[in-house]
């Protein structure tokens, strides 16, 4: 296992180092003039001279390898650089909005857990039932509808026709429960059609036709068999949607004015704050790769058959 662990990171190193030297070239693919962008968002006259300066300022000046090496060398100690807009430092203003998008992946994670279990158990026990074909038909309308139609929505809805909710920002503890539901419907589909497909694939093992051959109840086959051997898939794959959940909060935090890091990341694009687009991107990269290491190394533990084909 020590082994498997060492070989995936050793993987996943070369990976966040590609994706921090894409992070840092936008600065330099972009089509405006960074130098330029930063004088004007502040309201500064971008005076040749002005926009000498700001080069030597945002390091311009220098090769372009050089400037890599001293960024990710910053990077590295938690400076990101300062926000074109704020002029605070990019890593304070991040982590202000980070706990806001957290909190609403959180919540959305709970739901997805719990739904998902409840009613792929359910329609996994009851296939081809008019329960089974409810939940598969609901589920089919969530996979195919679009996220942010599905917030306005339950927004025109919820919010504005029958005042059940707040429309939008973080005031009140039920404001939570509306893009938590926006988020988690666009997963939730996914994991249920997963979850009863590998259980009903089990239920048809031989092994489960030797418990119910031995007497053994129902509960127990379920339970302590079919159960344990259907949930490796599911859990890997709700694992995965950790970074999922937190990237895809860009949309989601703007439809509901949710103060989190999405709607940061947006307003940055608008206002074109590179650093903090830069930031962004690298930091969503490595939460990626982060949580693909971790979850090959829970799979590699809950199955040790892929420790031996990797």
């Amino acid at each position: 296992m020590r082994a498997y662990f060492i070989k995936r990171l050793f993987m996943t190193l070369p990976l966040a180092v590609v994706m921090s030297f894409v992070a840092f070239s936008l600065l330099n693919l972009v089509p405006s003039d960074p130098a330029e962008v930063a004088l004007r968002v502040n309201d500064i006259v971008p005076t040749d001279e002005a926009i000498q300066l700001m080069h030597h300022e945002l390091g311009l000046d220098r090769p372009f390898f050089p400037r890599y090496v001293l960024w990710l060398w910053k990077v590295l100690h938690g400076d990101f650089g300062t926000s074109f807009i704020t002029r605070q430092p990019v890593w304070h203003v991040f982590m202000q909005a980070l706990p806001a998008t957290l909190y609403l992946a959180a919540v959305s994670l709970l739901m997805i857990v719990t739904l998902s279990l409840t009613l792929g158990i359910a329609c996994a026990l009851t296939e081809n039932t008019p329960f089974d074909k409810a939940v598969r038909s609901v589920v089919f309308l969530t996979v195919a509808i679009p996220n942010y139609w599905i917030g306005l929505l339950l927004m025109w809805g919820l919010a504005v026709n029958m005042d059940l909710f707040p429309v939008g920002g973080m005031q009140e503890e039920r404001s939570v429960i509306l893009p938590s539901c926006t988020l988690m419907l666009g997963y939730i589909g996914t994991y249920i059609r997963l979850i009863r497909g590998s259980m009903i694939g089990n239920l048809q093992q031989n092994y489960v036709l030797y418990a119910r051959a031995r007497g053994l109840p129902a509960p127990l086959i379920i339970g302590k068999h079919v159960l344990a051997n259907s949930l490796h898939a599911a859990l890997v794959a709700i694992g995965m949607s950790i970074p999922k959940l937190i990237a895809g909060t860009v949309v989601i935090e703007n439809i509901f004015a949710w103060p989190g890091v999405g709607r940061l990341c947006l307003s940055a694009i608008f206002n074109r704050d590179y650093p903090m687009i830069q930031a962004y991107m690298l930091l969503m990269a490595l939460l990626f790769l982060g949580f693909n290491f971790l979850t090959d190394v829970l799979q590699a533990k809950l199955d040790p058959r892929i420790r031996g084909e990797r």
